[in-house]
């Protein structure tokens, strides 16, 4: 197959968006090196599109100098670069996108919707599971009808309603229900703790999961991707935190450590991989995703669903950056094979506007 168009897109409107900046142009450099033509696509955090060539540069982003950059619009199955005064300048068709945005409604499924409406294949999750996995409550909703194991919580949409959390027993562990990397999480041991960790959490966010912490806690990771009709797992890491919860440093200040594959009993291992499989079947995903569980007293707990994970989890994947090009290339092809079935597909003119009487829609008049 001939070289593609792939646009990677990363930033977005999200707390998490220079942790996407990481990962967009990883991946962006990962296909370059591959030769595949790269046009990154990044969306500041007021919400402004820019793309070029360059953006696939991290330095542009310490610098701080992506404004330099030509605005942008993606429509009609590509990106339009805009001039100085907003008119549309150059065309560029885009045969498959890679989200790299992390947070948000770049993660929580509006890249999915805009790519869909200009019909630009996605290699990555869809719209349905990228919104639902993005709120954690959801998650909750969706794990308990997949008859998944979580561990006992509380959806919280007010700081004054501690009555439902308090019955879970402390300790336990607040986070906003719409944020990722670990932002906004803290442990509460009791009243005191709890009511300035919603405090802090509702900052965030408008709605707060407030889980009870499961005591003896290992935190083992699991990445999975579809190809070739399959479901492709990692092997199983686990986190190393310095205290009581996986932090925001621990993830990317080098805080934390891991263990690569996890030090687990070989039945275990095969429990989490074959758990990862089965949820990213049944929802019947694309694209690479992670699994974060947590084992608690010799229970297996499936803690979050990430689909646009950290780096897109190419140290689970991969031994390096240039291994996981085939990775890449594998979720990029399946994302082509599967726009042209939905291609196949029949859509109707029922013709029902034709039997309609010219008035039938008129406005009424004064």
């Amino acid at each position: 197959m001939g070289k593609r168009n792939i646009a990677v897109i990363f930033g977005g409107k999200s707390n998490e968006n220079e942790i996407s900046v990481i990962t967009g142009t990883m991946a962006a450099n990962v296909l370059k090196s591959g030769g595949d033509t790269v046009i990154p696509v990044y969306i500041s955090r007021e919400g402004t599109v820019y793309t070029g060539d360059n953006l696939a540069d991290i330095n542009i982003f310490k610098n701080r100098k992506w404004a330099s950059f030509p605005r942008a619009v993606i429509a009609m199955g590509g990106i339009y670069s805009l001039n100085k005064r907003g008119k549309l300048k150059k065309f560029r068709k885009v045969d498959v996108a890679l989200n790299c945005c992390h947070g948000g409604a770049g993660e929580g499924g509006g890249v999915c919707g805009w790519l869909e409406l200009n019909g630009i294949p996605l290699a990555g999750a869809g719209m349905f599971e990228s919104a639902a996995f993005m709120d954690k409550y959801y998650t909750k909703l969706i794990l308990r009808s997949l008859g998944v194991r979580k561990a006992p919580y509380a959806y919280l949409k007010s700081a004054d309603d501690t009555e439902e959390a308090e019955k879970l027993g402390y300790p336990l562990i607040v986070k906003p229900a719409k944020l990722g990397s670990s932002i906004g999480i803290a442990r509460a041991d009791d009243r005191e703790s709890l009511t300035n960790a919603l405090q802090a959490a509702f900052c965030y966010d408008d709605g707060v999961i407030v889980e009870k912490y499961l005591t003896g806690r290992r935190e083992i990771n699991c990445a999975a991707y579809f190809s070739d009709g399959k479901v492709i797992t990692s092997e199983c890491e686990e986190v190393f935190t310095r205290g009581d919860i996986l932090s925001y440093d621990d993830k990317y200040a080098g805080g934390g450590k891991s263990v690569m594959p996890a030090v687990l009993h070989k039945r275990t291992a095969e429990r989490i991989k074959t758990l990862t499989a089965k949820v990213y079947s049944r929802l019947n995903m694309r694209g690479i995703v992670r699994f974060d569980y947590i084992i608690s007293e010799g229970k297996l707990y499936l803690s979050e669903v990430n689909t646009v994970p950290g780096s897109l989890s190419y140290y689970l994947l991969s031994n390096g950056f240039k291994d996981f090009y085939p990775v890449l290339q594998a979720v990029i092809i399946q994302a082509e094979e599967d726009k042209k079935r939905r291609d196949n597909k029949l859509i109707l003119d029922t013709g029902i506007l034709d039997n309609l009487p010219s008035n039938a829609c008129k406005r009424g008049t004064k």
